[in-house]
This record gives structure tokens, sequence and C-alpha cells, in this order.
């Protein structure tokens, strides 16, 4: 609609003005005429300045939901970590942690593994891990043997055989859970010293466990019941050994997790860019704490943002 003043509209302030000169009085249906003119004038740009704003809303959400936030948190090429894989894939299997034929089977229902995948579940010579959207599961799967297996302190006189919990390691989902293995899981906990951890490492990752939380339950890495905590402390314990600073050590376990819960850290990157933030300013060590990264932290970002929804992440088994 094309809006004509009176300069550009003679024919209206033209007659407007012959009345007002002539002394008549304007004729009833050219105020009417007017009114709905300006009326209409005044929907137009009302519903002008409600559009624009709300493209720009959802322009900016899809600056951290969409595509660009994704591709920070989650990014398409994947991460490298800083722990070298080495032959433990091959170690083991060979002691019954993992059932390579149990493995191959499940992951045949899912199309099958590739060769990169195969590599790192028999191979000697693996590089730096890398975890991306297509293999994080796999990867899930394979700390969570190791961080199972290997003989460590915390899973012998931590949380998980604290009787205030129980007292009985194998009840947990992260422990009964593991179905990968030749014989019982249990068989294998902390049995296996795959990696073998100094003084001070060990208290290293004791100290960065304890403060590494996981958005499926409100416990720390430090009480690994499920999957994700026994394979984040198996990352813990690699990097660790292979002399990881504890700064490097936040910021790939926040990279891990982003795949892993990569819904729920797109939603925290989003609370964070509206608190002025952006995803690659974040403090590692403060996201994965409780306030953000526990079960009931998460939930209570959630409910101040509208999360995004990707569809990706791993579950609570294998």
């Amino acid at each position: 609609m094309e809006l004509h003043d009176k300069k550009n509209n003679p024919g209206l302030s033209g007659a407007v003005n012959k009345n007002a000169a002539s002394g008549d009085s304007v004729p009833y249906w050219q105020w009417a005429a007017g009114g709905l003119l300006a009326l209409l004038v005044v929907t137009q740009l009302f519903d002008i300045q409600v559009r624009v704003k709300r493209w720009n809303s959802q322009r900016d959400s899809r600056g951290v939901s969409g595509e660009a936030g994704q591709s920070e948190v989650t990014p398409a090429d994947g991460v490298a970590l800083p722990v070298k894989w080495g032959d433990l894939g091959k170690q083991m299997t060979e002691a019954g942690v993992i059932d390579q034929a149990a493995m191959e089977k499940i992951y045949t229902e899912r199309g099958g593994l590739d060769d990169s995948a195969k590599q790192l579940l028999t191979g000697s010579a693996n590089g730096a891990l890398k975890i991306d959207e297509r293999n994080s599961g796999f990867l899930l799967n394979l700390l969570w043997a190791f961080g199972l297996s290997n003989k460590n302190n915390i899973l012998e006189e931590g949380p998980m055989r604290d009787p205030a919990y129980g007292g009985e390691a194998g009840n947990f989902a992260s422990t009964g859970g593991w179905s990968l293995a030749k014989g019982e899981a249990m068989e294998h906990y902390s049995a296996h010293q795959f990696v073998r951890l100094n003084e001070q490492q060990q208290a290293l990752v004791e100290r960065v466990s304890q403060n590494i939380y996981r958005p499926c339950c409100g416990n720390a890495t430090y009480f690994p019941d499920c999957n994700h905590g026994m394979a984040m402390l198996g990352l813990l314990e690699l990097m660790a050994a292979q002399g990881v600073s504890e700064e490097e050590m936040y910021k790939a376990a926040l990279q891990v997790n982003a795949f892993w819960f990569p819904d729920s850290y797109l939603t925290l990157a989003q609370y964070f860019r509206t608190r002025g933030v952006a995803w690659k300013d974040v403090k590692p060590q403060e996201v994965l704490g409780a306030e953000y990264s526990s079960a009931a932290g998460y939930q209570r970002v959630r409910a101040e943002v509208k999360p995004p929804q990707t569809g990706g992440g791993s579950g609570c088994a294998v």
C-alpha cells in the first residue's frame, strides 16, 4: 500500500482546503475514509515492526542452535583429543574386557564398523583419538570398557564401593550394563593394569573427576555409575598418564561431553550467548561443574532458554 501526503495527493487536500475556504463542513464520508486510511497505515507499520523483530529474534536463535552454533559446539570435522590410543583396544580384546564378536555383532546391526573403528578395536599403532558425530558412540563404548577395567583407586575406594550407595559396585548401570565382555563385567572391574598412574597423576585424576559432571545424572565422574561417567574416567586416566595438563584435560572433557550430549551443550551455548559469552570463550572447568553440567544444573538452564533439537548423542547403553 502506497501512502501519499498532501503534496502528493492534491485531490484529497484540495477538497479539504476548498471546503474549509468556503466555510462548509467536511462531509462525513471523507472523515470516515481518512480515519480508515490512518488505521490501515498504523496497522501496516505495526505489522512490519513485529515481523522484523520476530525475524531478527529467529536469526539470533539460529546463530546458536542452528548450523553456526553447532559448528562451534560439535564441529562437523570433529575434534582431535590429546591422547594416543595405541593398542589399548587390542589389549582389552585379548583380555576379554571386550568380546570382539559381540562388539562387531552390535555394530553390524547399526551399519557395521568402518576401517578406523576396526583399527581402534584391534590395531597396534593408533595415534591420537579424534571424536566426531559419527564415531562418538563407538568411542564412548571403548572408553567405557577402559574406564571399567583399568585398575584405579577411584573404583576400589570411591563411591562405587561406598556402603552409603549400597557398597556393591556391580549394581550400577556402568557395570551391570556392560554386556560386551567375555564373562561377567565385574570380573574385569578394576582388574587390568593397562595404564599405570603415578601418585601425582592419580591425584590429578581424582581432583578433576570430582568437578566433571554429565547432564544425564547428578553425579561427578568420581562416581562413575553410568557409562558416560565410566568412559570419562577412562579418558581422564589416559590424559593424566600421557602428561596432559589439567587445563587441557578440562578442555578435552568439555569437547567430548558436547558430542555425547549435543542438545545439552548447544542449549548451554545458547544460554551463555544470551549473557554475552561466546562458546569459544567459556571456561571449561566452570561449564563442566555441577552448576551447568549436572542433571539438575542443566535443567535449570533449560528452563531459561529454548533447547535445540539435533537428535544426536549417545544413550546410557552399549
